[in-house]
């Protein structure tokens, strides 16, 4: 059996082979995270765009491969969940950008998208790590390029990449020491392995994907998301800033544009950078100290047709969004837009209710093990009817698809890059209503540097990592992002974490418990707390957070 062309239909019938297969494998995807905590999500996350992505093209019946590209694209984009889905959605968008005007291609073809992807990716990165996702893609590509130079069947050149793209996959413990120290693979190189093995298992006619497994675990995730703060009541700083988004109507006359050419005289005005561009349209965003220099620039290619600049409110409309009017009931009156409004995220009703209680404008109810997608926080973003919006990941997990959605918003949206809940609960503190959206910036970036947090949770394996042997059920102490210890009791995990995390320049430490904590035992971590440090002032909240027992904030 051999395959020497592939159209639309059989591209899609991949696309949806490789969605289920990452579905059925999500789970053993989310075990290799390297951490030992119960809530390692990469599989979940790359599974939720993915199957996205599917549903794009499920109903697309077009013999056009690169009209189903275009469709997978789209849904990937939206449905981004995490880094890696990020991630994947920007290796399946440089591939269709290869074949988008074709009907049909060929393996030579099939392995320059690929190719294509990869680059995409690394684009889109700021500070690519080899030994994850990228370098499996970066390997298979490189494969299937070479081998395409003399193989012309697709099915054959599949076989090749599945071959390298695991060989690649065995190699990242040498090039990640972490995962050497923990005994692992990198997990999001194995989700994208088991979506190019989907694809070759529908090149040979092996597997039909299940579709009803698609809309339904999306139904699944999108029930828990949405929540505003009223129904609620209930790794790396940006060192510029201004956030900058320009759209400009190319002139071809003018200059030949490429994009690639375009992003790289970006990248030395400022940092966040994300172009997004096709044959008429370039849309920029950027946090830039002289956002001058890149409207310069974006007008050496054609006609500035949209202008957002955070210290420029006299550039936005009171008008409120589409999609907010369509919402509103007939006769109702359209809101003028507010200056301001904070997009929080949130892990439990306790932290939920806090982060309402100190001025966030919406909370989307989420994080760990259930990461918000691109177009859940676009929805949010245009909740609050804002002409400015500050978007708080509070996961860095997170933090990608937040910039993500900055880039495709209608909104002007600055995102702080807060990785944990103490980060953002001391940022959106920082927020001063009455101050420009520059100096807020500003002042929620320093403090999200002014903060230490602290995390007490469960191992779910026995593991040795950051030289530390952790048995499978011992509670572990993580500083920021290290593990600092472990004990087999959750009060002693916590104490030995404390006496890492405060100094003697620390004034206030909170406490949020979660569902498993009781309100006892935290009073007396607070007792401990005062005991070492009784100049310490200790706040204890209820955050019914899942999975961690404790969260801690020093500052």
């Amino acid at each position: 059996m051999s395959r020497r062309n592939l159209d639309g239909r059989a591209f899609a019938a991949m696309i949806l082979a490789g969605a289920e297969t990452l579905s059925q494998n999500a789970s053993a995807v989310d075990a290799l995270n390297v951490f030992p905590v119960p809530d390692g999500d990469t599989g979940t996350n790359m599974n939720l765009s993915m199957s996205s992505g599917a549903r794009e093209v499920e109903h697309l019946d077009s013999p056009d491969i690169g009209k189903v590209g275009i469709a997978l694209s789209k849904g990937l984009l939206m449905g981004a969940r995490g880094n890696s889905g990020v991630i994947l959605s920007q290796l399946f968008r440089g591939f269709t950008k290869s074949i988008e005007n074709k009907k049909e291609i060929n393996a030579q073809e099939f392995a320059a998208a690929l190719q294509a992807g990869v680059d995409m990716a690394y684009k889109a990165v700021m500070k690519p790590v080899e030994g994850t996702i990228l370098t499996v893609a970066k390997d298979a590509a490189k494969k299937a390029v070479a081998s395409a130079k003399e193989e012309t069947d697709i099915i054959a050149l599949m076989e090749a990449v599945i071959e390298e793209a695991e060989a690649s996959l065995n190699r990242t413990p040498d090039l990640l020491p972490v995962l050497k120290d923990v005994g692992v693979v990198d997990s999001g190189g194995k989700g994208l392995l088991c979506v190019y093995e989907g694809f070759l298992a529908s090149l040979k006619g092996e597997s039909v994907p299940k579709k009803a497994v698609l809309p339904a675990l999306d139904d699944m995730v999108n029930a828990e998301h949405h929540k505003s703060a009223q129904s609620m009541l209930s790794t790396e700083d940006i060192e510029f800033g201004f956030c900058t988004e320009v759209m400009v109507r190319l002139d071809q006359d003018k200059r030949t544009f490429k994009e690639e050419t375009f992003r790289n005289e970006l990248s030395r005005f400022g940092d966040s950078l994300l172009v997004v561009a096709d044959d008429t349209l370039a849309k920029v965003h950027i946090h830039a100290e002289e956002p001058g220099n890149v409207l310069n620039l974006a007008q050496r290619y054609g006609d500035l047709i949209k202008i957002k600049i955070e210290n420029m409110r006299e550039q936005h409309t009171s008008i409120i969004s589409q999609e907010h009017d369509e919402k509103k009931p007939a006769g109702v009156m359209k809101e003028a837009r507010k200056p301001f409004g904070i997009v929080t995220v949130a892990m439990g009703e306790g932290i939920s209710e806090l982060f309402a209680s100190i001025g966030a404008s919406h909370v989307i109810e989420g994080g760990q093990t259930m990461n918000p997608s691109t177009e859940d926080i676009v929805e949010a973003v245009q909740s609050v009817n804002a002409e400015t919006v500050f978007i708080l990941p509070n996961n860095s997990n997170i933090v990608m698809a937040a910039n993500q959605a900055a880039s495709v918003a209608e909104e002007n949206v600055i995102v702080i890059p807060a990785k944990t809940v103490p980060q953002g609960m001391t940022a959106l503190l920082a927020f001063n209503p009455d101050q420009p959206a520059d100096v807020n910036e500003a002042n929620m970036l320093e403090a999200i540097r002014n903060v230490k947090s602290g995390q007490v949770t469960y191992s779910v394996r026995d593991t040795h990592i950051d030289g530390k042997d952790i048995k499978k059920g011992d509670f572990i102490g993580i500083l920021n992002s290290s593990i600092i210890g472990s004990a087999e009791d959750r009060i002693n995990a916590a104490k030995l974490l404390l006496d890492e995390m405060i100094g003697e320049e620390d004034e206030i430490v909170t406490i949020l418990y979660g569902e498993d904590a009781p309100e006892e035992e935290a009073e007396k971590l607070a007792e401990y707390i005062t005991s070492v440090c009784e100049d310490i002032e200790v706040e204890i909240h209820n955050g019914r957070q899942p999975l961690y027992p404790y969260i801690f904030a020093a500052e």
